[in-house]
């Protein structure tokens, strides 16, 4: 019986909502890379990183079209998906890739946004960050190298990210030989461009952030907050590790906006208050949502 409750769990199916919602989302988010890479970064020998940069490099020596590249060296990358992270991630993989290899295709002979150099930087990270930012936050990626990056991960002791920062130092350097090192200067900083942009786009602008709190004006403070920022919070006992005093712990989660205010709440009611703010990739459920303020 336990066997069967497991094996329905894993291949639940998702709902029709959430499955348009997801292809939706994964094919408008290649379709902006696509933009990005054929309108802004490519016309200007401009390179991104990953698999997608090793197929402009290829692109610039060989001429074959650059949605090609993006495919066949994307392939290997998709068996190591379903295998060992989820047949549903290698799915929307797969079609955010097909998507995006088909799009670039199409718009290779569409002529460049713009000229400027910095303004196709600048603008092409912003677009590709965007598209790679809204695959990501629906369940697939567009790169191989970071499903690669995943998988390493968790056989070595090295972060996500800084596998990604080793691999695109190798893919930059290359880069510098094949298109000039201005261009591979140009491409580092649309690179750094697209990183927060995906930052932005998978988090919100609306980041939400959690709040630690001991005081002795626990109740005076959690009042307020609840009365001038409309969040609920929470109290804790604790203890004092050097006094052995009882204290009152609060709890809250508020946005990046409301950060300061909450500073501002805290240092009026107990200026000797123990205040620490972290930031937090998801909330949910629970009472999060804000409470209308009268």
């Amino acid at each position: 019986m336990k066997q069967q409750i497991q094996h329905e769990i894993r291949h639940q199916k998702l709902s029709k909502k959430t499955f348009i919602k997801r292809t939706l989302f994964i094919f408008i988010g290649a379709i902006l890379m696509a933009l990005g890479i054929e309108v802004f970064l490519v016309p200007n020998s401009i390179m991104d990183g990953g698999i997608v940069g090793i197929s402009i490099i290829l692109y610039s020596l060989t001429g074959t079209k650059l949605g090609i590249f993006i495919f066949v060296l994307n392939i290997p990358f998709f068996y190591l998906g379903y295998k060992q992270i989820g047949k549903t991630f290698a799915v929307s993989t797969l079609f955010g890739i097909t998507v995006l290899s088909i799009t670039t295709s199409s718009l290779h002979h569409v002529a460049a946004f713009t000229d400027d150099m910095l303004l196709a930087t600048v603008f092409g990270g912003i677009v590709l960050g965007s598209g790679v930012g809204l695959v990501i936050r629906y369940g697939g990626a567009l790169d191989g190298s970071e499903i690669l990056a995943i998988l390493l991960n968790k056989k070595f002791p090295f972060s996500v990210g800084e596998f990604i920062m080793v691999f695109n130092i190798f893919i930059f350097g290359w880069g510098g030989f094949v298109l000039g090192w201005d261009r591979a200067m140009y491409s580092i900083l649309a690179y750094v461009i697209a990183f927060k942009t995906i930052d932005i786009v998978i988090d919100g602008f609306d980041e939400s952030k959690s709040a630690w709190i001991i005081s002795d004006k626990a109740q005076e403070i959690g009042d307020a907050v609840l009365a001038r920022l409309g969040r609920g919070v929470t109290y804790l006992r604790g203890e004092g590790g050097y006094s052995g005093d009882d204290k009152k712990v609060i709890f809250c989660i508020v946005t990046r906006l409301e950060e300061a205010k909450l500073k501002s709440i805290v240092e009026e009611m107990d200026s000797s208050a123990f205040l620490a703010v972290a930031d937090i990739n998801e909330v949910r459920g629970g009472r999060f949502k804000k409470r209308d303020i009268h």
